[in-house]
């Protein structure tokens, strides 16, 4: 199959930044366990994540065709395959701060690549589409199976135990594998760029798309979807072991859950989305989400469970229902994201694709850190309940975005 090695090349290295990039809400958890920081100095580390992710994004974004697809994923790969081989030896919180900035760097250089060489290896707005759809839904399963695997090595009994940090030998050997494949596989990017023009002009070019009005309703979009998923994502762990009363361990796995629904419903919407309207779709979805929040957060209240005795076996029906709502999230992010870049030529890829990571990262860590204030002030119900404002903004960006690519809105610079 044509790309086939190209296509696995990219799987994998989302696969990789899956498991890196969503252990944050482990590491929240385990710092907190291991070096007594409170939840409000934790809640940064998302900030190290995702603030060089925007940064990077937005400098380098329209250069990346220049420079080279390929290789700036192979030197993001790089860079965290190096990084997580120190951190068996961490012995502090800065360790950590540092992995994630290493991380976010990292990935702002793949993310962008990827979403550029789409453009290069499909032919058609529906085989976009539907490659987004897996590629997401392989990210969503390394979330999975990350969380998973990582909870293998969290040590419930003694909780400044730090034998869990082995566990970036092998996210270090996994980054290595990803590196080799992508080293021997060849790209013909040539339609990713326009060689007679400057550096200056591909900046500017990524300037201008960003005050066109569609651009902008697009960017909130994206910007509220990705407030709500971090949200949730980074800080189910942690909402599970203080509001539900769930092990460590199990609470590590929760997530692990609500990342095997987000992959379920990702892989569901490439087939309903064919069928359905996405508009439609994506309304149905976020009304649902809300309605979870309203009936499960009550729920939450009012549990007797205990740590020392629970397991999946005998845990109260809220610590199953919370993490329904991935199937529902699931559609959003790359929907809209295949909708604006489809539509666009393909030499401008890399500069929409730097727009949706910068505003991805930002809304991360507003989402992140929201959160942590709110929980550590309040308590995780309160925090969850606030998830219905991001909801209700969604719902009213996609309606706005819709209509406006309705009438033909130019987005081009």
């Amino acid at each position: 199959m044509k790309n086939s090695t190209i296509k696995l090349a990219m799987y994998l290295n989302y696969f990789v930044f899956a498991i890196l990039l969503n252990s944050v809400g482990t590491i929240i958890l385990q710092v907190q366990r291991n070096f007594d920081i409170t939840k409000s100095n934790a809640s940064v580390l998302e900030g190290f994540k995702d603030l060089p992710i925007a940064i990077t994004s937005f400098i380098l974004a329209s250069f990346l065709p220049k420079i080279g697809l390929k290789k700036s994923m192979l030197i993001g790969l790089a860079f965290v395959t190096i990084m997580c081989a120190i951190m068996p030896s961490s012995n502090d919180f800065w360790y950590f701060k540092l992995l994630f900035l290493t991380i976010g760097v990292s990935f702002a250089l793949i993310k962008v690549s990827v979403f550029a060489t789409i453009g290069i290896i499909t032919k058609s707005q529906k085989e976009h589409g539907s490659f987004m759809s897996f590629l997401e839904a392989i990210f969503m399963a390394g979330v999975l199976l990350g969380n998973i695997f990582i909870s293998q090595f969290i040590d419930d009994a003694n909780p400044k135990s730090r034998e869990w940090l082995t566990i970036y030998w092998y996210l270090s050997g996994i980054s290595l594998l990803a590196f080799l494949l992508l080293f021997f596989t060849k790209l013909d990017e040539s339609e990713a760029k326009i060689e007679a023009r400057s550096f200056v002009s591909d900046f500017k070019e990524m300037i201008l798309l960003i005050i066109k009005p569609l651009t902008i309703v697009f960017i909130l979009s994206i910007f509220f979807y990705v407030m709500l998923e971090q949200s949730f994502s980074t800080w189910f762990p942690t909402f599970y072991q203080e509001i539900l009363k769930a092990p460590s361990s199990m609470a590590i796995q929760a997530g692990a859950i609500l990342a095997g629904a987000t992959f379920i419903g990702r892989l569901v919407s490439g087939f309903v989305l064919l069928r359905v309207k996405w508009i439609h779709f994506l309304s149905f979805c976020l009304i649902i989400v809300g309605a979870i929040v309203l009936i499960v957060l009550p729920m939450a209240g009012v549990t007797k469970a205990s740590s020392e005795t629970m397991t999946w076996l005998n845990a109260p029906l809220v610590v199953y229902l919370m993490p329904i709502m991935g199937l529902f999230l699931a559609p959003i992010y790359p929907t809209i994201n295949s909708t604006i870049l489809s539509a666009l030529p393909k030499h401008q890829h890399s500069s929409m694709s730097g727009l949706i990571v910068v505003f991805s990262a930002l809304g991360g860590t507003t989402g992140s850190i929201i959160t942590g204030h709110v929980f550590q002030a309040f308590d995780g119900k309160t925090a969850f309940y606030f998830s219905l404002i991001p909801i209700t903004l969604i719902f009213v960006s996609i309606w706005i975005l819709y209509k406006m690519n309705k009438k033909n809105v130019e987005i081009t610079a």
